[in-house]
């Protein structure tokens, strides 16, 4: 089914606050994980007005922001899925803009909760903060927060939060800008997704070069639901862009299934092959 081979081009221009110097702490976390990647000599390192063209089972969708010259491409651009584990990324930035807000520290113990569930996608404290940020509230913020679109929230549930491909770019650059985790976190959110570890560590990542990939931020969601479906979300923001990339299809396939997906709808995008 090729439910994600178009390729029309949208242009939205959203007014966007430039992300204030970062505190100390941030500050240490960006220089922590390294300068960002610079252009390539060849050309661009994208090309998203290519067509993306895959026959796989089930849903998939994709966007491509180009935030240099604030145009977004992509594929069926209304159409929405569940976030599953990346909507950690905004439950820990809405948490940490709020405690900046209210002119508190959060202790060492929260941050490192904040470290797993980010690097590790550790699920046993993330409701915990989800419920601190106001619940549906917090998803309801996200959507005005970022300019999300078609983004819709479910009481009790952060993992459930359906959004279209393109909001998830949007969603990434919302981050990357500073309006997410506001001007003291920023810094420290994007070090934790540059370092994500383990079974979270899949898509657009893998089959970027290597001096763009220490640069590269992300935030994947994966879950077989009763359903019958695996559920695959994929986020990764860069140097000047973001990409949104979401699909279920049937759980039978696997989740490999649906990583895969990320990856190719990737390596279509990029200018020269993977080296």
């Amino acid at each position: 089914m090729l439910a994600g081979c178009s390729t029309p081009a949208e242009q939205k221009p959203q007014n966007t606050q430039q992300a204030a110097a970062a505190a100390s702490e941030a500050a240490a976390s960006e220089s922590a994980a390294g300068p960002a990647a610079s252009p390539s000599p060849s050309g661009p390192l994208f090309s998203p007005t290519n067509p993306v063209t895959m026959n796989v089972k089930g849903f998939w969708s994709w966007a491509f922001y180009d935030l240099k010259e604030d145009k977004m491409y992509g594929s069926t651009p209304y159409t929405t899925s569940d976030t599953a584990s990346m909507a950690k990324a905004w439950v820990a930035a809405d948490w940490l803009r709020r405690q900046a807000e209210q002119n508190k520290q959060p202790a060492a113990a929260a941050l490192q909760e904040l470290t797993r569930m980010i690097r590790d996608s550790e699920t046993e404290n993330t409701f915990k903060y989800h419920v601190q940020n106001g619940n549906l509230t917090s998803i309801k913020r996200m959507i005005t927060t970022c300019g999300l679109t078609e983004t819709k929230g479910t009481q009790n549930s952060w993992s459930l939060t359906q959004m279209s491909a393109r909001d998830v770019a949007r969603l990434a650059k919302c981050i990357g800008d500073g309006r997410a985790a506001g001007p003291k976190w920023t810094g420290w959110l994007l070090n934790e997704m540059r370092n994500v570890r383990g079974p979270g560590r899949f898509g657009p990542i893998e089959v970027l070069p290597a001096d763009v990939q220490k640069a590269t931020a992300i935030k994947n969601g994966w879950l077989a639901r009763d359903d019958g479906q695996w559920h695959i979300a994929c986020m990764a923001v860069g140097d000047g862009w973001t990409i949104g990339i979401m699909a279920h299809y049937p759980s039978t396939l696997g989740k490999d299934y649906g990583t895969k997906t990320c990856r190719e709808v990737t390596k279509q995008l990029l200018t020269q092959p993977p080296r």
